[in-house]
C-alpha cells in the first residue's frame, strides 16, 4: 500500500468516524442525569427570538452539546489517564489517588472563610445557647488531604492555622480533637466521607468529653449495591467500587426519627435511599436541614444538638446509646433565625461538628 492510499484510508476513516459520531449525537435522546458527576445534565436549549439575540441559545447549545456528547464518560476517562500516564500531570480535575485513596486539592487556606464559620457559630451562641446551661462544644474533622498530601508532594491548607483561626473566632466552645483518633483508612477510597463502620472510636471519644457513655454493641450489615463516592465522577478514573457498611442493633432499630424538612417519620438508615444515586445518604436521609433522633430504650434524660454538614449523618447514631434525644441541625440548608421554632435550647449538649472543606468554604452556611 502506497502512502498516498494510506493516507486517502486513514482521512476516510477519520470522516467516517466523526460523521457517525455526529449523526449518533443529534439521534440519541439527551440523558437528563449524569450519575457519575452527580448532577443534571444541560438539556436542549429553548429556541426563540429572544434567546437567539441575547445570545442565550447558543451559551446554552454549548453547555448542552457538551453534556450530552456520545459515550462522553468513555472520553471523560480516556482524556484523565492521559492526563496521568501520558502527560504525568499529578491530578485530574485537582484529584489526585495515592495507594488507591481518591482526594481533591484543598488549596489555600481561606482565611475569611475560617473567620466567617466561626462569625455564623458565635451568631447562633450569641441568639440560642449563651446563659440557657448548654454545654457547647467544637469538633473539627478533617479532610484525607490531612493523611495525604504533604507527604506525597500535593498542596493542602495549614490545618494549624486553620484551627487557630477558628478557635480565636469560637472561644465560647470546648474543642474536642478526634484528629490523632483518625487514620486514613477510616474514609472511603473513592468518597470524601468517613466510613460508619471505622468511626466508633471516635464517637467514644466525643461522647468521653461530653460526659456521655455512648458505648455499644453493634452489628455490622453491609449493602449488596456498589458503592462509587463523588470522586470516582469527579476524576474520571476507573476507580474500583467499595461497598457502604452500617452498624445497628436493638436500640437504633427502635428509634423514632423525624424529618421536619418534609414533615415526615423517617428510619436511621433509608433502604431506599441506599439504592438511589448516592447511597451515603442512605444515613439519616442525607442532607436535611433538622433532624430529630429518640431513643425509646435511653438510660438518660440527656439530649444532644449537633451543628453538622455531611459528616454528622453518619456519626449520630453511634451516639444515640447515651442521649434521649439527639437533634441534628443542618445551616447550610436552614437559617438559625428559624430554630426557635423547632428548638428550645436549655441544659443540653451542644456539639459544632464541620469538615475542613465546608469550613474553608463558609458562604454555604447561613
Amino acid at each position: 500500500m502506497t502512502n498516498k492510499t494510506k493516507h486517502i484510508v486513514i482521512t476516510f476513516v477519520m470522516v467516517a468516524f466523526f460523521l457517525v459520531l455526529s449523526v449518533f449525537a443529534w439521534v440519541k435522546p439527551a440523558d437528563e442525569f449524569s450519575t457519575s458527576e452527580r448532577r443534571k445534565l444541560s438539556q436542549f436549549p429553548e429556541l426563540s427570538f429572544k434567546t437567539i439575540v441575547s445570545g442565550d441559545f447558543m451559551s446554552n447549545f454549548e453547555n448542552y452539546t457538551l453534556d450530552q456528547f456520545p459515550l462522553r464518560d468513555k472520553f471523560r476517562t480516556l482524556k484523565a489517564l492521559v492526563a496521568l500516564n501520558v502527560f504525568n500531570q499529578s491530578a485530574n480535575n485537582d484529584i489526585y489517588v495515592v495507594d488507591g485513596f481518591a482526594s481533591k486539592i484543598e488549596y489555600p487556606l481561606n482565611e475569611e472563610s475560617v473567620e466567617r464559620a466561626g462569625e455564623r457559630f458565635r451568631y447562633v451562641y450569641e441568639k440560642y445557647l449563651k446563659d440557657k446551661n448548654t454545654n457547647n462544644y467544637l469538633s473539627i474533622i478533617p479532610d484525607k488531604n490531612y493523611f495525604l498530601a504533604e507527604e506525597n508532594g500535593y498542596l493542602s491548607v495549614d490545618y494549624e492555622k486553620m484551627l487557630s483561626l477558628l478557635k480565636e473566632n469560637s472561644e465560647f466552645l470546648t474543642y474536642i480533637d478526634i484528629t490523632k483518633d483518625l487514620e486514613l483508612s477510616d474514609f472511603y477510597k473513592t468518597d470524601t466521607h468517613w466510613r460508619e463502620e471505622k468511626i466508633v472510636d471516635v464517637a467514644e471519644k466525643i461522647g468521653n468529653e461530653m460526659g456521655a457513655d455512648v458505648k455499644a454493641e453493634y452489628q455490622e450489615k453491609t449493602l449488596e449495591n456498589d458503592f462509587y463516592g463523588v470522586y470516582y465522577g469527579q476524576s474520571a478514573l476507573p476507580l474500583p467500587a467499595e461497598k457502604i457498611k452500617y452498624l445497628t442493633n436493638d436500640v437504633l432499630e427502635s428509634c423514632k426519627v423525624f424529618d421536619y424538612q418534609n414533615n415526615k417519620e423517617i428510619s436511621v438508615y433509608d433502604m431506599e435511599k441506599a439504592e438511589g444515586k448516592d447511597p451515603y445518604e442512605m444515613f439519616l436521609g442525607g442532607p436535611l436541614s433538622l433532624v430529630t433522633i429518640e431513643n425509646q430504650n435511653a438510660k438518660t434524660d440527656k439530649a444532644l444538638i449537633i451543628f453538622r454538614d455531611s459528616f454528622g449523618s453518619s456519626i449520630a447514631p453511634l451516639l444515640v446509646e447515651g442521649y434521649k434525644k439527639i437533634t441534628l441541625v443542618d445551616i447550610r440548608y436552614m437559617h438559625p433565625n428559624l430554630l426557635e421554632n423547632y428548638i428550645e435550647f436549655n441544659s443540653q449538649d451542644v456539639l459544632f461538628l464541620y469538615s475542613t472543606s465546608v469550613l474553608n468554604n463558609s458562604e454555604t452556611i447561613k
